[in-house]
């Protein structure tokens, strides 16, 4: 059966989503650096203090928000979720550097599984053809094949490899029905080492750089060569 013109402009809407709103998000802030004085000042104020890598001084400045320094990151984790603007790993360097490796930590943990069950169920919520226009047909392949055969192993992958796209596994893991607390075990066991490697590297820029960059290919490299060792096992079908 056809799908009616109302159920495809949906779905097309549906696909640019995520550029939509990274758009009004830069947009957005691009408008208001250059009309509002104010806000270009506190632009530059954050910029510097949060890549100055100085805990005590991030922290400083976070406190002044409060209880919304928390709030307002929890809330971070969740836009992260479905723009393109804000990787998951500079809202965990910032947790950390603002409360420190422990508390920091637990703030980014919290975010990060607050962010995956929305994105499981919004994932188990959606029909297969809107998830198809959201993440594309070849990239939702992918996924549902190695969620298939992996399962557990590939949630924690996407979680450990910084540069992975943790979004689309959370999306993938809903739809393709994944048991609930497997995937957010995973999405623990994987997310969890990386939080604390992160942590460890600080507000270093140099060392936060080749850190994220050896990370994302010592996780992908290994398992590459686990598929293949799995495939090279496997009996083959005739």
């Amino acid at each position: 059966m056809a799908a009616s013109p109302h159920n495809s402009s949906g779905i097309a809407f549906t696909r640019y989503l995520p550029l939509v709103l990274s758009a009004l998000i830069i947009g957005g802030g691009t408008l208001f650096y250059f009309l509002l004085p104010d806000f270009q000042q506190f632009c530059r104020e954050a910029w510097q203090v949060l890549t100055s890598g100085e805990e005590a001084r991030v922290a400083s400045w976070v406190s002044q928000f409060g209880l919304g320094g928390p709030a307002l990151l929890l809330v971070l984790f969740f836009v992260q979720m479905i723009a393109f603007v804000i990787p998951s790993w500079l809202l965990i360097l910032v947790c950390t550097l603002a409360y420190g490796p422990w508390w920091g930590s637990a703030l980014a943990l919290l975010g990060i599984l607050l962010a995956s069950t929305a994105a499981y169920f919004i994932g188990k919520s959606l029909s297969k053809a809107t998830l198809l226009a959201l993440l594309g047909k070849k990239a939702e392949q992918k996924m549902a094949t190695y969620l298939k055969n992996y399962g557990l192993g590939t949630v924690i992958l996407f979680r450990l490899a910084p540069f992975l796209s943790n979004d689309t596994i959370s999306f993938m893991a809903g739809l393709t029905r994944m048991h609930f607390w497997r995937f957010m075990a995973g999405t623990a066991l994987g997310i969890t080492p990386l939080i604390g490697f992160l942590a460890y590297l600080g507000g270093n820029t140099e060392r936060l750089q080749r850190g994220l960059i050896w990370a994302s290919v010592v996780c992908t490299v290994g398992f590459g060569m686990y598929v293949w060792w799995d495939r090279t096992k496997r009996p083959k079908t005739k």
